[in-house]
């Protein structure tokens, strides 16, 4: 099939979609009213398993077995993967990709690894790193069976359909890098035309549809974490009065079981739930504050916080001092009531949340917000505001939300904000790089030859990229061998890293270990890393004796001309 017909396809499979992505705006916010009321609490849940099949287009950019001869793009392939996730974030995914018939090549692998994701809403972005089986066919007649190792690392994104319950979601590009290493032997005279050694770097581009099940628990919507409210009525009693407290929580989830908690700093609470009763008897005069709890795990978006004030005023009635809020009352009716709320109620430091007030006044009166915090800064004059947490220590941060009508009448409410810090980053950690033997050249059994020479350039590239970093190089010896000969297997390394490469040879460290073969193994330092040198003992590199050639070096007349004189 050529590529014009594949644009073709893909093409027209866009345009069946295009009606479904533009259902609703993916990236305009839902008014809170319409989120409320959505029929699914948790809008835009997290799927738990991925599975997408589409079409993959293959890229060859540097891909040969020491001929003249290159692999040459694949049209006709396919893509096919299973993601399944531990959270809302981090999963495992196992990917299979077959482009069967390219000019002169063709390409098969089955790999696994990992994936991450941050979805926004509706769109899902990722990223990727696998590796695996590569089953590769080379340029110069080698077959398609030959089996060797690939890798694959890139990102895309999703974007979840309206349709079918948030069950299907669409893939326009995923793009990845991809390296197969395939050894197809010795090369075979005459010509050459099959055998050698093919590293194909490469790009791939997919698209297609992907098929979500299950749910991890969380949301990225605007009901992201649990948020608790509560008020307290009527706001001014006098002592014996009794108080009513009522809460009302979002974003959780209501099939769950849901734990409220109580305290008060006066009275005797009673009743459990969504809504107790605070007795106030023996009460002196003054303000006394109800603290609420709800949870349904043990997670940050799990658990929620409200607080409500309640007033007891002066008792008797001769010289009584009855506050303006509920002498207030007998003229112009009850006082306005609110609560807030906010939206998410847990962020990092320097991050903002979303204050809401949700308030109403008898008669309808007009009414006048403004808002207090502990710490931060709020903006805001509205039935919301925004509050900014830089500068705050972690913690709580305590938000007053205040009404006014227009008869001098006010009410107020409180809702907590945490603070949490932001997790540690990870140490770094050594990693291994790959290995060279000595076991095929039995006349020089210390010398670096050709194929060696491939993982030395491989080492050089990644030392080049990561320029703080450093290599501790490890030889062995066989059984019968000297350990001379391993710390000169691991110099004759470096000589070449340092000579032909130009890698700084105080990065490079020698040491010999106890593997027992004929071999150099490689670790990377990080900055900040530690290697566990218990294994392996330092060499003196001052007292190494070189035998002989260290690496081989391509010949030219001038070195064929020395060697006969």
């Amino acid at each position: 099939m050529q590529l014009r017909s594949w644009k073709s396809l893909l093409t027209a499979t866009v345009a069946a979609l295009l009606p479904s992505l533009l259902a609703v705006p993916a990236f305009v916010p839902l008014p809170a009213a319409a989120q409320a009321t959505a029929s699914n609490p948790n809008n835009w849940p997290f799927s738990r398993v991925d599975i997408f099949a589409g079409y993959s287009y293959l890229k060859p950019v540097h891909a040969n077995v020491g001929t003249a001869n290159e692999a040459q793009p694949i049209t006709t392939g396919a893509a096919v993967s299973v993601a399944g996730y531990f959270n809302n974030f981090l999963g495992a995914e196992l990917q299979g990709t077959y482009h069967p018939s390219g000019p002169n090549d063709c390409v098969t692998t089955v790999q696994g690894g990992l994936i991450a994701r941050y979805q926004v809403s509706r769109l899902v972005p990722f990223v990727h790193a696998l590796g695996g089986g590569a089953r590769t066919g080379g340029p110069d007649a080698q077959p398609c069976g030959t089996w060797g190792h690939g890798y694959t690392a890139g990102l895309g994104f999703d974007y979840i359909l309206h349709s079918f319950h948030d069950h299907l979601a669409v893939r326009p590009i995923e793009a990845d890098y991809n390296y197969n290493h395939v050894d197809y032997g010795p090369f075979v005279p005459p010509g050459n035309t099959s055998g050698g050694l093919l590293k194909m770097n490469a790009y791939s581009l997919s698209a297609g549809l992907v098929v979500r099940f299950g749910d991890t628990g969380g949301s990225r919507g605007t009901n992201y974490g649990a948020a608790l409210a509560c008020t307290a009525n009527p706001g001014v009693v006098n002592a014996g009065d009794p108080v009513t407290i009522t809460s009302s929580n979002t974003g959780l989830d209501a099939k769950k079981r849901t734990t409220y908690t109580w305290t008060t700093t006066g009275g005797k609470l009673s009743g459990s739930g969504e809504t107790v009763q605070v007795a106030t008897e023996g009460l002196a005069p003054g303000t006394y504050s109800v603290n609420g709890r709800v949870m349904q795990g043990g997670r940050a978006y799990q658990q929620a916080t409200c607080r409500a004030e309640f007033e007891v005023s002066g008792s008797g009635t001769t010289g009584t001092m009855i506050p303006a809020t509920k002498a207030a009352v007998g003229a112009s009716g009850a006082p306005p009531t609110i609560s807030c709320a906010a939206l998410p109620s847990t962020i990092r430091p320097g991050d903002s949340t979303t204050i809401t007030s949700t308030a109403s006044s008898p008669g309808d009166r007009p009414l006048t917000y403004s808002y207090s915090t502990s710490a931060g800064q709020i903006t805001g004059q509205g039935a919301s505001a925004m509050l900014n947490s830089g500068g705050a220590a972690p913690g709580d941060i305590v938000v007053t939300c205040s009404v006014a009508s227009d008869t001098g009448q006010t009410a107020s409410a409180t809702t907590i904000v945490q603070v949490v810090s932001a997790p540690a980053p990870p140490a770094p950690s050594t990693r291994s790089l790959c290995s060279i033997g000595f076991e095929r050249d039995k006349r020089r059994p210390v010398r670096v030859d050709n194929e060696a020479k491939g993982c030395l350039d491989d080492i050089a590239l990644t030392m080049q990229r990561e320029g703080d970093s450093e290599l501790v190089m490890i030889g062995n010896n066989a059984t019968g061998e000297s350990a001379d000969m391993a710390a000169e297997r691991a110099a004759n390394a470096k000589l070449y890293l340092t000579r032909e490469k130009g890698i700084d040879p105080g990065r490079i460290t020698l040491r010999t270990g106890q593997a027992g073969d004929r071999s150099v193994n490689s670790t990377l330092i990080p900055a900040g890393a530690t290697f566990d040198d218990t294994m392996s003992v330092a060499v003196n590199e001052g007292v190494v004796q070189h035998s002989g050639e260290a690496y081989g070096v391509p010949r030219t007349k001038t070195t064929r001309r020395t060697r006969r004189r």
